[in-house]
């Protein structure tokens, strides 16, 4: 078994643990189970107890199905230059995931979202792990604020990431927040309103840096 097996086998008990929970409780679901709940925590949405696996498959596996295959597949090698620290993302990334595969089959078993905001909690703590590792990812064609102008060049890229870490990390913080002391109804709104925000100034920004150092470069050749 060579080492870097070795360093993925603990991932892959963690990703395997929301099949764990699903092959323990599946005799004991209804045929029809709930998939989706509104804002208030109340099921709009039911289907087959089938559909639990593909929940399972598209949260836990497909990340880390993505995380192993941009390190494998980036053309420049940039991800590997962040070492110990892409692995800790990774390790992250894939437990955050397996965590919220098991609440939701848990809240599907006992059909009650009891405590809808913290979906909102977990949503912030995510984004505020993430900001605090986006000033250490390399430029990449995977993972962080891809757009035309980062991948352009290195400078906009740092600078991209450097602020939409800080960004996303308040941001994040503003949700663990809201969910603690607001209900799940009134701050619906505002977390789509600080979703679009972390989504669209990021991009906004990448495009204006690159512009200021397009016209900066101009000059200095002038």
């Amino acid at each position: 078994m060579n080492l870097e097996f070795k360093k993925e086998l603990p991932i892959i008990g963690i990703v395997l643990i929301p099949f764990a929970y699903l092959a323990f409780i599946w005799n004991s679901l209804p045929e029809r189970v709930p998939v989706h709940w509104n804002m208030k925590g109340e099921i709009d949405s039911w289907g087959n107890k089938s559909f639990l696996v593909v929940i399972v498959f598209i949260l836990p596996v497909l990340m880390y199905a993505v995380m192993f295959a941009a390190a494998k597949l980036d053309p420049k090698k940039r991800i590997s230059l962040m070492g110990k620290k892409f692995y800790k993302l990774k390790f992250f990334m894939v437990s955050f995931m397996s965590l919220l595969a098991v609440f939701l089959l848990y809240v599907s078993k006992n059909q009650s979202a009891s405590n809808p905001n913290l979906m909102y909690i977990l949503v912030g703590i995510l984004l505020m792990v993430m900001g605090n590792y986006f000033k250490v990812i390399q430029p990449n064609y995977f993972i962080g604020i891809r757009t035309p102008w980062t991948l352009e060049s290195q400078e906009v890229w740092k600078a991209t990431h450097t602020f939409a870490g800080k960004l996303w990390f308040f941001g994040g913080l503003i949700i663990v927040l809201g969910g603690i002391i607001f209900s799940g109804f009134i701050f619906a709104k505002a977390f789509v309103g600080i979703g679009f925000t972390l989504a669209f100034v990021p991009i906004a920004y990448s495009f204006i840096k690159f512009k200021q150092l397009e016209k900066k470069q101009k000059n200095h050749n002038s």
